[in-house]
């Protein structure tokens, strides 16, 4: 066996795919040649991090389905050729039917290895790509907001304290026509209460919306237009917002534009 022979072995090996006789041809190569069990902690290594480094991901049924389908359908060639073996012809009558070689068929291992990984990766890309597609998606509205502010050339932002504690910061563009507010340390509300947003133009607060937090970080958009010099501020009212359309407490936040 020569290093060649023994390096796609090692492969097989760092996979768990060899066959018994394989294996044992593998092991007497290995105590034969200590020099190279440098291949052997090579593929074990990069077995090891491509299992540790890659998340478990199920690809969408069509995805799966489909690539089954084709692996099925598509005609296999012989090893070594792109055409199918010929069929063997009958000996003539009378004759000795001619004797073959034996010869063992070379091991294949780089070519599986690299089919093998293939296929794995394709799963995993399309999986990977599959959530990641959704996820940007099915982005909530505050966060898609956000985004088209930030990349405004006329994007603003102005920080605030939120009492008792936390902080929030108003992003608004006016080109975009949209404000976002990011808040941080919500103070504790009962379970039939809400936050509402408030645009104060001239004195006059005017609704803005409702929102729930979320744990940490919690990002609202604005309903309406923003107009230069409202103050952005937040209330806590019943569930679903003041029934009278005025605040009926003091803000918890109020954020100038001007």
């Amino acid at each position: 066996m020569d290093e060649q022979e023994f390096a796609q072995l090692a492969a097989g090996a760092a996979l768990r795919a060899l066959s018994p006789a394989d294996l044992e041809a593998f092991e007497a190569a290995r105590r034969e040649h200590p020099e190279w069990e440098q291949l052997v902690e090579a593929d074990a290594a990069t077995a090891a991090a491509l299992a540790d480094a890659v998340p478990g991901v199920v690809p969408p049924p069509a995805v799966r389905a489909e690539l089954l389908s084709r692996l099925t359908s598509t005609p296999q060639a012989q090893e070594g050729s792109g055409t199918s073996a010929p069929s063997p012809r009958a000996p003539a009558a009378g004759s000795e039917p001619p004797v073959a070689p034996v010869r063992r068929a070379p091991r294949r291992w780089t070519r599986g290895i690299l089919a093998l990984a293939a296929s794995v990766a394709l799963f995993v890309a399309l999986g990977v790509g599959a959530a990641l597609i959704s996820d940007y998606v099915n982005r909530p509205p505050a966060v898609v907001a956000l985004q088209q502010i930030e990349e405004a050339p006329d994007a603003r932002s102005a920080t605030g304290e939120i009492a008792d504690g936390g902080s929030a910061t108003a992003h608004w563009s006016e080109s975009v026509g949209k404000a976002v507010v990011v808040t941080e340390g919500l103070p504790r509300i009962a379970e039939d209460e809400t936050f509402e947003l408030w645009l104060v133009r001239d004195g006059e607060p005017l609704p803005a919306g409702t929102f729930e937090p979320a744990s940490g970080t919690t990002a609202a958009l604005l309903n309406g237009a923003m107009e230069p010099g409202d103050v952005i501020a937040v209330t806590v009212e019943p569930q679903g917002g003041s029934p009278t359309g005025e605040p009926s407490s003091d803000p918890i936040l109020a954020i100038p534009t001007a």
